[in-house]
């Protein structure tokens, strides 16, 4: 490890599923190059909040709208002049859009790995199944082997003794994050549970320990659907930052939720958590699986499963595999568990 303090610049403006998936380049720069290594990152402004609890990250540069030339970009021109002003040692690219190509050229980095950049081999061995790996194996030419073993998602928020006493919560609960970034497409949502499924799932698992109810702001005609909710639910539905529900999720004895954000979050920060997995390809893109955390995928394994952006699901008008999951088979995973 060199005594050397070195810069690095990290860009990812995907969902925020994908920004979790990123955050493995965090493990990996502090094993390598040491834990004062300066972190900056380029992401999309609502998921850059990931990060404003989280001290080995130094600057986010927030990159709204992606689709901007970088002429014609403020926001671009200022991550672009700070590198004027201190280049990087090390430029690390996870992004494959053209619109970032101009970006990625301007930039002043000794050394420019990833997508869109010299030299880059867009090739993943065919053994790496996840998304996570498939993410490490963009970076695995700037550390060991050693160290790309040991790097994995992380995430830091709030303290759980704040979160705890800022929130009313107990010492014992478990989260139910019902919703889904598909939510308001105003089309078919093929990673949904029903909603009565959810509401039975709350009402069982309240009679046996807090449940926390998490969810993002502008959901409230969905959330209105899963109320009145019974008694021993606490909803912070829209009322945590993203510091803080990092905060909540880590100190959660579980969550449980669908092939979404939340999801990734839980499993970033060793939360155990029950994921119900319909059309999508649960190993490859669900919560992963680290030798630090417990994942569960739950799926009511169809043959046309998973068919997520195929013409199988485009023709389904019923989305069956998801609602062949029984309230039974998520609550008595939970049981056998011996969470509650």
């Amino acid at each position: 490890m060199s005594d050397t303090v070195k810069k690095f610049l990290i860009i990812r403006c995907g969902a925020l599923g994908d920004l979790v998936y990123a955050t493995s380049i965090i493990d990996a720069i502090q094993l390598e190059y040491g834990e004062k290594s300066q972190i900056d990152f380029v992401c999309t402004p609502g998921s850059g909040t990931l990060f404003n609890g989280d001290s080995r990250v130094n600057c986010v540069y927030p990159l709204k709208h992606k689709k901007i030339p970088l002429l014609l970009s403020r926001q671009k021109k200022a991550v672009v002049n700070a590198s004027k002003k201190e280049p990087y040692d090390i430029l690390i690219n996870f992004e494959h859009g053209k619109q970032f190509k101009g970006l990625v050229k301007s930039i002043q980095a000794t050394q420019k790995i990833g997508p869109l950049t010299d030299g880059f081999d867009s090739y993943v061995p065919s053994n790496i199944i996840h998304m996570v790996e498939n993410t490490k194996y963009f970076f695995k030419e700037i550390v060991s082997e050693e160290t790309l073993e040991k790097s994995f998602p992380k995430l830091v928020g709030t303290p759980k003794d704040e979160v705890i006493e800022k929130y009313k919560l107990s010492e014992k609960y478990i989260i139910i994050s019902p919703s889904n970034s598909h939510q308001k497409k105003g089309t078919l949502n093929y990673r949904a549970w029903e909603n009565e499924s959810w509401k039975l799932l709350i009402a069982k698992l309240s009679k046996e320990i807090e449940v926390v109810i998490i969810g993002n702001r502008g959901e409230d005609e969905f959330f209105d659907k899963l109320k009145p909710y019974p008694k021993n639910v606490i909803d912070l539905v829209a009322k945590t930052s993203l510091s803080d529900l990092v905060g909540v999720i880590s100190s959660a004895r579980a969550l449980v939720a669908t092939d979404t954000g939340t999801a990734h979050m839980a499993s970033a920060v060793n939360c155990e958590v029950f994921a119900l997995i319909g059309p999508t390809p649960g190993d490859s893109t669900g919560p992963y699986q680290s030798p630090h955390n417990i994942v569960h995928l739950i799926s009511a394994k169809l043959e046309c499963s998973p068919c997520y952006k195929t013409e199988v699901m485009k023709n389904c008008t019923d989305n069956i595999c998801m609602k062949q999951i029984s309230v039974d088979m998520v609550y008595n995973s939970i049981k056998s568990t011996k969470i509650v």
